[in-house]
């Protein structure tokens, strides 16, 4: 018999599960409040998406975030891909422990230190070069990709650990060109940490308010920021009816991702079958093979023969 599960475990469960999602759940529920005050029910309405598809300015916030998110995840997975590459597959070299703490540092450094210290990069260039002349898209962009690479080289790196090294020591063996190895066998062993790396950088610079606010200059503001700013002045229906947008986006995502990966555990469960049907197919005829052979070998040497019988011998 099973065991029991524990009352406490399970009631701890349904506390945290509850604890996540009732508040979503109530933020659903009135963001189809037709009354202006969030806390007071005014009756079932869309009003408050309307007012949100109309106003320009959450729409200049959406488009600005999505254009940083997705420089962002491109530029970042290139250059954590190189760092995990030099970490994973070049030996020991000079100044490998300093690369490999510059790397990981972001990963540990509060953001609020992170957001003021490019802040404070950012000032010094532009007293120096000139450059940047204006805080906006550009410092924010390059910011996001000062700590969302660090996490993409962590993926690349522990991926390429995992594959090992044999089937590029294989293809170089067989006169491959390093960088032909590197398109044909480790880009393709890496795709799956390719893709989790840049949804996790699109992911984190899609959400990120602190270091965002530091380096942003007037009139570049983000999603986060621009939902923070009117949150500060007093809970407002539209926020809630963009928060039920993202939240309905996520989940549609979660669900198409789901089903993709029950598909193909599906598709892997179907080739393992027909392998295996295979190789016992296989098995079975073999095994005939070696029972004919063993019976052929067990005939007496004279009913084999198929010449002149043998003579009688004289005496």
């Amino acid at each position: 018999m099973g065991k029991k599960p524990s009352v406490f475990l399970f009631s701890m469960l349904c506390f945290g599960l509850a604890f996540l999602y009732i508040p979503m759940a109530m933020l659903v529920v009135y963001s189809f409040n037709y009354s202006k005050l969030v806390p007071v029910w005014g009756g079932f309405s869309i009003r408050w998406y309307r007012v949100l598809f109309e106003s320009e300015e959450i729409w200049s916030a959406l488009m600005l975030s999505l254009k940083i998110a997705l420089l962002n995840a491109t530029f970042a997975t290139v250059l954590g891909t190189l760092a995990g590459l030099a970490l994973a597959r070049i030996g020991r070299f000079k100044g490998r422990t300093l690369f490999t703490g510059m790397i990981t540092a972001p990963l540990v450094m509060p953001e609020v230190i992170t957001g003021l210290s490019l802040l404070l990069l950012f000032i010094s260039l532009n007293s120096i070069i000139g450059w940047p002349s204006e805080r906006g898209m550009t410092t924010i962009t390059i910011a996001h990709i000062t700590f969302s690479m660090a996490y993409v080289a962590i993926i690349i790196r522990a991926r390429l650990a995992g594959i090992g090294q044999h089937l590029e020591e294989a293809a170089q063996d067989l006169g491959g060109k390093p960088f032909r190895v590197l398109l044909d066998i480790t880009l393709p062993l890496l795709a799956p940490a390719l893709v989790a790396g840049w949804l996790l950088a699109f992911t984190l610079s899609l959400d990120d308010l602190v270091i965002a606010s530091f380096v942003s200059g007037p009139g570049a503001n983000t999603l986060p920021m621009l939902i923070y700013s009117r949150v500060r002045l007093g809970l407002r229906p539209d926020i809630n009816a963009l928060a039920t947008i993202i939240i309905l986006v996520v989940a549609v995502g979660v669900f198409i991702a789901g089903w993709l990966l029950l598909r193909q555990q599906q598709q892997r469960d179907r080739d393992l079958q027909i392998a295996t049907t295979d190789n016992s197919d296989l098995s079975g005829l073999n095994d005939k093979d070696h029972h004919s052979h063993d019976r052929s070998g067990d005939i007496p040497q004279h009913q084999v023969d198929t010449g002149t019988p043998e003579r009688p011998s004289r005496r």
